[in-house]
């Protein structure tokens, strides 16, 4: 059984060029490791309301496929869609400036006191939030973007390919994209879920 979406915000007009260097420099000073995904989500969707899930969720797979970290990644095709080229250079810069200088200070502070206990608790708590920061991030657009039980099950074989048989990331991405393509393939008599699906929950039957 499929599910309709979920009802979309509207997406705001592309800023200027310093408001989206502004925007990246300051989700770039507050967002901790991993879960920068999530404060890009947060900030580009939610927030700014510069992009839609459905171009985020684009953007976001293209940058996991590409070499790099995946908030420069990120912040260069966000920049793009936005402002061209030169939007994506100053999202680059203002999501990449605060992190650099703070990396900076703190290996010089690791260097100095890297093996107290409490540094060590501190760089684990992290680590944690992190982990919950990419999990929320997932099941947020998990809701907005999965609309068949397939799609549920093409995650979960994703998950148990990497997590429980170690299968690289990209074989994984690969062999599941590719039964997902053929899965999602145009059939005649067909029409798309998404397409049939009403948009505005006031639009669906009364009697359903």
């Amino acid at each position: 059984m499929s599910k309709p979406p979920a009802v979309a915000q509207p997406v705001a007009p592309p800023p200027s060029l310093w408001r989206l260097f502004l925007g990246f420099f300051i989700m770039g000073s507050t967002s901790l490791g991993g879960g920068v995904i999530a404060y890009l989500r947060t900030g580009l969707v939610t927030h700014y309301r510069w992009l839609d899930d459905e171009t985020f969720v684009e953007l976001m797979a293209i940058s996991q496929s590409l070499p790099g970290l995946n908030a420069t990644n990120m912040s260069i095709l966000a920049g793009d869609r936005l402002r061209g080229w030169p939007g994506a250079l100053l999202g680059a810069l203002g999501m990449c400036l605060p992190g650099a200088s703070l990396m900076t200070a703190a290996a010089f502070a690791v260097g100095v006191g890297g093996d107290d206990p409490i540094s060590k608790a501190f760089l684990h708590a992290i680590a944690a939030g992190a982990v919950g920061l990419v999990t929320v991030v997932g099941v947020q657009l998990g809701a907005k973007m999965l609309y068949e039980i397939a799609d549920y099950v093409f995650v979960a074989i994703t998950i148990v390919l990497v997590a429980f048989f170690h299968v690289s990331v990209l074989y994984a991405l690969v062999g599941v994209g590719a039964v997902a393509i053929w899965w999602h393939r145009p059939r005649k008599g067909l029409p798309d879920a998404k397409d049939v699906a009403p948009k505005d929950p006031a639009q669906r039957d009364p009697a359903s």
